[in-house]
């Protein structure tokens, strides 16, 4: 299981294909009762994107309208297509085949190659640095160990955007690409490494599309053969096709339009690997008979956490940002994002720990809390930060876990004691399936309460524990299910990658975070040189890193927190700047192009305990709509709503700030304006926190009126104003 994952672990198969589209809202309704002719779906963060996609294959499986064996659905991780084959088989359509690009394109290729060139297919690199560090050497340039990684980058999207050797240079010129090394010296190097690839006889992952393309191209029957078998297309993720991906995936469909495709050009987050959301936003233009759906509910995020992320994309420039889809939340309101600025980064790692930490004693599981930045790098600090605080986390991109040697060792354990039945003298006592599993596993580490501190010992104790917490859900759906049936159910999630979840906090760069969704996420080091990232210099390429943003914004169902540190080190220069992309969005900062005048507003300073104010989407209290206009913000609610203003209240008020404004000699506005009295009058504060809830009450006023205010709604008398400023 995912964290994306938030509904029942085993749900009951439904019984109808009727019974597939319960539940499903009408756009979602509308992709999965849409299976002729080229589909494209264009979805919104949070909006279900994934079980619309899966119930219109489960619809059509269970219809009787698509063979499972003919459907061939794909997209870009092993982990999504893990899922989507969990969650087909949970619909009753097993059989489906759900696959990456690489995958599907192996899986062919190793079939086919005997018969398209004879003999067994090239021996297939798992990893290409050794190689690309050889062809280095032989060229005499000096790669470090970051260099090496960088030009394996740029090898990679050279294949997967069709450029030989010979054209690199020219391609990196004409896409304004930031090579890492003179585009001469990596052409030379991507040269020979293609020269030292042939001589091993040795294939790439970007071969193995390459040279399905040329099967497919050159042998018509292979192709055929390919169509007959396939004859239905699903790519998710569609906005991430690259221009070789493209190619393939036209190779398959021939002639034929029985495509449905799934993206979000605005979640464009890696044309450095070649992707490009072009094939998304021309749709339209190659199937000019294509259904197009759009989803827009998000079922994921508050309206808080909505609001700011429409607001990233309002400032959006470019072809994608044109395309924008404006989300609607689903959900009840939540907290305000929060943004907090911190002296420096280990300031800013400790009071994001102790945030979490208190989130946790809240009742927010560890699971559900995510910190995500923009560079691996960055994580290290918060490591350090966390384990001081005595939170676990799990670094994601780590060992998948079905590959961890406990949770394999976990499973050898629970599959003897399965065999060994009631023979088994550890089983003793054990009457149901989730105290077997307890029994077992108490042998390889697992005890009911954790270990202290973080490392190795708590890393292997979090596995365990997931597999019991899954074992006890498993029996609550089927009471009647023994060990064996277990065992299966773990082969089966094994085959799938659907990994039970592990009960840590996520520590996640922003780019593995994609398709994930947590009910905390902490955005750190939201510094200019870091979101934007230093090497963005064109204005596409900094748009890409609004998009990184904003898919970091969406994660969050409930808790989001953004910081940022003015230095790097304690004691530090104080020289940072809050990323651009925030501007005109987070509490007393001007939009782009304008300037503004006072301090840092609503922003929580870090480094101080003082009052804190947060300030985020205004709703209106009567009919729900986001406030956008100055005075109803102020009002709280839109100007023909209905009001329940306390007029008794109103006038006192008025009177005395009139006598306040006499004695500051100051105009009465400058008290309070009349908007600001009209909403105190309607919301009655009660307290300094319902009263600091209110637009135009900020901490300074709080603190001189705060105290009068008060009493005047509580109905009480008060004495002359405070002259102290």
């Amino acid at each position: 299981m995912t964290a994306a994952t938030h509904s029942s672990l085993f749900p009951q198969v439904p019984e109808s294909a009727d019974a597939v589209l319960d539940g499903l809202d009408p756009e979602q309704r509308a992709v999965a009762t849409a299976l002729s002719g080229p589909v494209c779906v264009l979805a919104g963060a949070g909006t279900g994107k994934t079980r619309a996609i899966t119930h219109r294959i489960a619809y059509g499986v269970r219809a009787g309208i698509l063979q499972p064996a003919s459907v061939l659905a794909v997209t870009f991780t092993n982990r999504a297509a893990g899922e989507m084959r969990g969650r087909l088989r949970q619909l009753g359509a097993g059989g489906v085949q759900a696959r990456t690009f690489h995958s599907a394109a192996l899986r062919q290729l190793q079939y086919f190659w005997p018969k398209a060139v004879g003999g067994e297919l090239p021996r297939l690199l798992e990893r290409k640095v050794q190689l690309v560090a050889e062809a280095a050497a032989r060229c005499r340039v000096r790669l470090d160990r970051n260099e090496l990684r960088d030009v394996t980058s740029e090898i990679e999207w050279a294949k997967v955007t069709q450029t030989v050797p010979a054209d690199y240079p020219a391609a990196v010129a004409k896409s304004l690409r930031d090579a890492p090394r003179d585009p001469a010296e990596i052409g030379q190097i991507y040269a020979l490494y293609e020269q030292l690839k042939r001589d091993r006889s040795a294939i790439d992952f970007e071969d193995v599309l390459l040279l399905t393309v040329g099967i497919l191209q050159d042998r018509h029957d292979i192709a055929d053969q390919i169509r007959r078998q396939y004859q239905h297309f699903v790519v998710d993720e569609y906005q991430d096709v690259s221009p070789l991906q493209q190619r393939l995936l036209d190779l398959w469909l021939g002639d034929r339009d029985s495509l449905c495709v799934v993206g979000d050009a605005s979640q464009t987050i890696y044309s450095f690997t070649g992707a490009t959301p072009d094939h998304l936003l021309n749709f339209r233009t190659r199937h000019p008979q294509a259904t197009v759906v759009k989803l827009v509910r998000d079922y994921r995020s508050t309206p808080q956490v909505v609001h700011l992320a429409n607001g990233l994309l309002g400032q959006a420039r470019g072809r994608a940002a044109e395309h924008r889809l404006e989300l609607v939340s689903q959900r009840d309101p939540g907290p305000d994002p929060s943004y907090t600025e911190y002296a420096d980064e280990t300031a800013e790692a400790e009071g994001t720990a102790r945030r979490i930490r208190d989130l946790i004693a809240a009742g927010v599981p560890a699971g559900e809390i995510a910190v995500l930045f923009r560079v691996n790098a960055q994580s290290e600090v918060y490591e350090q930060a966390l384990a001081d605080a005595g939170v676990p986390y799990q670094l994601r991109g780590a060992e998948r876990f079905f590959e961890r040697a406990e949770v394999r060792e976990a499973g050898v354990a629970l599959r003897g004691a399965a065999r060994a039945g009631g023979n088994d003298a550890l089983l003793d006592g054990a009457e149901d399936l989730p105290s077997q599993v307890r029994a077992v596993l108490s042998t390889k580490g697992w005890t009911t309460e954790p270990p202290a501190g973080s490392g190795a010992v708590r890393d292997r104790w979090e596995s365990l524990a997931a597999l019991v917490r899954l074992a006890e859900d498993f029996a609550r759906v089927r009471p009647e299910a023994g060990l064996a049936d277990l065992v299966a159910e773990l082969d089966e999630r094994a085959a799938a990658q659907h990994a039970p979840t592990v009960q840590g906090v996520t520590l996640a760069s922003l780019h593995s975070a994609k398709g994930l969704e947590w009910d905390a996420v902490f955005l750190v080091g939201l510094t200019e040189g870091m979101m934007p990232i230093t090497y963005a210099k064109t204005d596409e390429q900094v748009e890409e890193e609004r998009r990184l943003l904003y898919v970091g914004v969406t994660r969050a169902r409930l808790h989001l927190s953004l910081s940022w540190a003015l230095s790097r080190s304690p004691g530090g220069r104080a020289s940072r700047r809050p990323t651009r992309f925030l501007n005109g969005l987070r509490p007393g900062s001007a939009a782009p192009g304008t300037r503004t005048a006072g301090g840092a507003g609503g922003i929580e300073r870090g480094a101080a305990g003082g009052r804190r104010k947060r300030r985020g989407p205004v709703l209106c209290r009567v009919c729900g709509k986001t406030l956008t206009d100055a005075g109803e913000m102020k009002l709280m609610r839109c100007e023909d709503c209905p009001s329940d203003m306390d007029e008794a209240l109103y006038e006192r008020l008025r009177e005395w700030r009139a006598e306040q404004a006499r004695e500051l000699g100051q105009p009465a506005y400058c008290v309070f304006t009349d908007k600001t009295l009209m909403a105190i009058a309607e919301a009655v504060p009660g307290s300094e926190g319902e009263l600091a809830g209110i637009s135009g009450v900020g901490g300074r006023k709080l603190d001189r009126f705060g105290a009068d205010v008060l009493a005047i709604c509580a109905g009480q008398e008060v004495g002359g104003g405070d002259e102290d400023d």
